[in-house]
């Protein structure tokens, strides 16, 4: 048997749904647009900043001959209920178990199995490497970019954590394969930030999921935009054909047996920091921690409209953290304006932090031009 296809045998038996090869060249397609996208402020803080290594694998791991791509379905479901007073959505990919964790174990054990026919050099990455996975994805035959950017599989449609490991080893890459969206443009209609500013290309600053983990201010405009959501967003994948007829995920580790893909907010509210990593560490969506999750829960709320939110937000217009402060009043003013001005008002009399005060003028100048 080659190695090749005792890879792929291995692959299977450990829980890897998707699996492709290809070399170590430099991706120099991604230059020219990578370079664009700094210029026009459109890169994340969590974006590597040296552009080389983003399409360098021989600057990552020198030795580099191959790179095994792989992909591994999250597309669980789960129909139980929840009935929390209040509730915010997570997205699919932060349901289950660390998704990191996972498919980090997964290519552990692959590596393994490789090294019992021959001993080789390699480096394995999750999300977090600097290369760009997706195109890795693409290249190695592991599905085609979609319009709204993620990679798509034929079978296991674009609901795939991607994972990839550099290696020594020398074996024939895969082909790509060829893209399906054909005239579909229903990712690039639903999106609610116009954050798929046209096909194939994503203004990240403007995504919701991008918006959940950022620590900077997020515009007013687009906390309007966020509906219920408290970490991420699915609805460019859920429109998506493709995935209204993929194979679903058998991976245990991604259903959500503790938050059935919601979060209490009002509990949220009482947990201390060792409470919040007890319950939700084990998510990956956790790794912002406590502070930015209510933060987006204020954005839900706001979001939701009902005045009876406003009697639980009244009482955060006094919590410790600025940030909560800041978001509480524009979710009370987003909620009811009339209602709200009164409130926030009352609360600048008492408000120590200057830059809070500024924000809540800004607020209150903001809503009432809204309303002219």
């Amino acid at each position: 048997m080659g190695l090749k296809k005792y890879i792929i045998e291995r692959s299977k038996e450990i829980g890897i749904d998707a699996i492709g090869f290809t070399d170590c060249n430099r991706l120099n397609n991604l230059k020219g647009y990578l370079i664009e996208r700094r210029k026009n402020n459109k890169e994340t803080e969590f974006e590597e900043r040296d552009i080389e290594k983003r399409i360098d694998p021989k600057k990552v791991f020198p030795s580099c001959k191959s790179i095994i791509t792989i992909g591994v379905s999250y597309n669980v479901e789960i129909n139980d209920k929840v009935e929390y007073k209040f509730k915010g959505k997570i997205s699919k990919s932060s349901w289950g178990e660390d998704y990191h964790r996972v498919i980090k174990e997964r290519m552990g054990k692959l590596t393994n199995e490789i090294k019992k026919e021959l001993d080789f050099k390699y480096e394995y990455f999750v999300d977090t490497g600097p290369l760009i996975d997706r195109e890795l994805a693409k290249k190695s035959g592991v599905g085609w970019y979609g319009k709204n950017c993620s990679i798509i599989n034929n079978f296991y449609g674009s609901f795939i954590f991607i994972g990839y490991i550099l290696t020594d080893l020398d074996i024939e890459p895969d082909i790509e394969v060829e893209e399906g969206c054909n005239d579909c443009n229903l990712c690039i209609k639903a999106c609610p930030t116009g954050a798929l500013e046209e096909p194939y290309r994503l203004n990240p600053k403007k995504c919701i999921s991008y918006l959940t983990q950022t620590k900077n201010e997020i515009p007013y405009e687009l906390r309007e935009k966020m509906g219920i959501k408290i970490y991420g967003c699915d609805i460019c994948q859920l429109v998506c054909p493709v995935n209204k007829g993929a194979i679903k995920s058998d991976k245990n580790e991604f259903i959500p047996k503790i938050t059935k893909g919601y979060i209490d907010i009002e509990e949220l509210f009482t947990l201390s920091n060792r409470q919040f990593k007890e319950k939700y560490g084990h998510m990956s969506g956790s790794w912002r921690g406590r502070n930015i999750l209510r933060r987006n829960s204020l954005i839900v709320l706001g979001n939701m409209k009902e005045k009876r939110n406003i009697y639980f937000l009244k009482k955060l217009l006094n919590d410790e953290n600025p940030m909560i402060r800041k978001y509480t009043a524009w979710a009370i003013l987003n909620i009811d304006t009339n209602m709200g001005i009164p409130i926030i008002r009352k609360t600048i009399e008492s408000e120590k932090s200057e830059d809070v005060k500024k924000e809540i003028e800004s607020l209150l100048k903001y809503f009432q031009n809204k309303n002219c």
